[in-house]
């Protein structure tokens, strides 16, 4: 039998999950034990689409791939789970859940929303417009409006 090994996969966008999902399709062998670690609150969704929530579409309408994903063996997703730290000598990730030992790291923590600096970006009705909770807060700022 194979010994088995740990990935942790830190970034649940786009390309953190594809990576989740080749791997588990690709491992014949079963010797990846693969950790996914979101700094939000979901799984890995479409941000490309996160206009479509504006036309009625819910958050789950949005998430990526099949979720029987999330329910095979091998693959561990932890939402709500920013990695603090990493710690290469003892190849160690660290979250607010925990320490996470593995074996071999995948960084695809993606970009951020940019705030040029311009006068008026920090008032009431400015937003940034990259995750599911930015639209939902632009959504509930837009509903208080007389």
């Amino acid at each position: 039998m194979p010994q088995m090994k740990s990935v942790a996969v830190i970034g649940g966008g786009m390309v953190g999950h594809r990576f989740v999902e080749a791997l588990s399709d690709r491992d014949e062998a079963g010797v990846w034990q693969i950790h996914l670690f979101c700094e939000e609150p979901r799984a890995p969704y479409d941000r490309v689409a996160l206009t479509s929530y504006f036309a009625g579409n819910t958050p789950d309408d949005l998430l990526m791939g099949e979720e029987s994903l999330w329910d095979r063996p091998e693959v561990s997703l932890h939402v709500g789970s920013p990695v603090l730290s990493i710690d290469s000598a003892t190849k160690t990730v660290t979250t607010n859940a925990g320490a996470h030992t593995f074996d071999a790291i995948v960084i695809s923590t993606g970009s951020s929303a940019a705030v040029p600096p311009v006068g008026g970006a920090d008032l009431p009705g400015a937003f940034v417009y990259r995750t599911i909770e930015d639209v939902q807060a632009i959504e509930q700022w837009a509903q208080g409006l007389p």
